[in-house]
């Protein structure tokens, strides 16, 4: 008989299972998060857009803070203010100003208005239409946006003089009636690159020139429109030229304004300021209203597909 614990061995041993460690955080390079790496490269990508964005800000925030400062201070050379004085906008608007406003708003207004219903058909037609002439007149477009307004000046101010109308804004107004060179063009170029086949269709279901013009064409061509009117809007509303050589004191515009408040208070630096921000205001608001249809209008111009 073997004996039992002949055959016997060693006792069996269980496997031994490597301790649980916590998941190791990534390793920083440098000395950096991941964090951080990524807005750094997010400012490397962006730098020159940010340089331009300074570039641009920086005189608006200088001004604001001019425009707070006391009397004082303004004249001293702290960039920014011990104390705030927001009542220089009070002091600013003055009978004046508001008058020198309302006149701006109106010349720009009216202008871009007349401008739209006189441009869009011409443009229309010259995208749209064959005929006999066609080059010629877009040539004559193109010609009258090279022309200086100086070289026209003196006849058309003798014109208006006859009709009475020198002393108001009128003269500047009523030639938008008749269209606007640069606004042809730009619209022009826009239409030439809506398909035809939508017009097409338009005529087909028994709809006139003007009804697809008004109803097809025209919403398409929203953006060019509205870049077309916001130029000429910012044109009218900083024109210097015109209203010094066509209005009197008592409808002169904001550009002329501010230049003799400037005059009046030209060691006043901090009300200076607070003028020109009010007149740079409303512009500002309207492009950044209306800057996603504008910048769109702009891109699209021009590119035929």
């Amino acid at each position: 008989m073997t004996s039992q614990t002949a055959g016997a061995g060693p006792a069996a041993t269980a496997p031994v299972r490597p301790a649980a460690t916590a998941p190791r955080r990534p390793r920083r390079a440098n000395g950096t998060s991941p964090g951080m790496r990524k807005s750094l490269a997010w400012i490397g990508t962006h730098a020159i857009a940010i340089a331009l964005a300074i570039m641009f800000l920086a005189p608006l925030v200088f001004m604001f803070l001019t425009a707070v400062m006391s009397d004082q201070q303004a004249l001293s050379g702290n960039l920014w203010p011990t104390s705030w004085h927001f009542g220089n906008f009070r002091r600013v608007f003055t009978d004046d100003m508001i008058r020198w406003t309302l006149n701006s708003t109106v010349y720009a207004v009216l202008s871009t208005v007349f401008m739209l219903v006189s441009s869009v058909p011409v443009a229309y037609a010259l995208a749209r239409f064959r005929f006999r002439g066609r080059n010629l007149a877009l040539v004559i477009v193109i010609s009258a946006m090279m022309l200086p307004p100086q070289v026209t000046m003196v006849p058309l101010y003798i014109i208006w003089s006859r009709f009475h109308l020198t002393g108001t804004l009128w003269p500047l107004i009523i030639p938008q009636l008749f269209g606007d060179a640069f606004s042809i063009f730009l619209l022009r170029q826009f239409l030439i690159t809506i398909p035809r086949e939508y017009a097409d269709a338009a005529r087909v279901d028994g709809c006139g020139e003007f009804g697809t013009m008004i109803r097809v064409v025209l919403p398409m061509a929203k953006p060019a429109i509205a870049a077309a009117a916001l130029f000429q809007f910012f044109y009218c509303w900083n024109d210097y030229y015109g209203p010094l050589v066509y209005a009197k004191p008592d409808n002169w515009t904001l550009a002329i304004g501010v230049a003799t408040f400037r005059a009046a208070h030209h060691v006043e630096w901090n009300l200076t300021m607070a003028a020109t921000l009010v007149t740079i205001m409303p512009v500002l608001i309207v492009f950044f209203l209306a800057q996603r249809v504008f910048i769109q209008g702009v891109t699209l111009t021009g590119v035929k597909g």
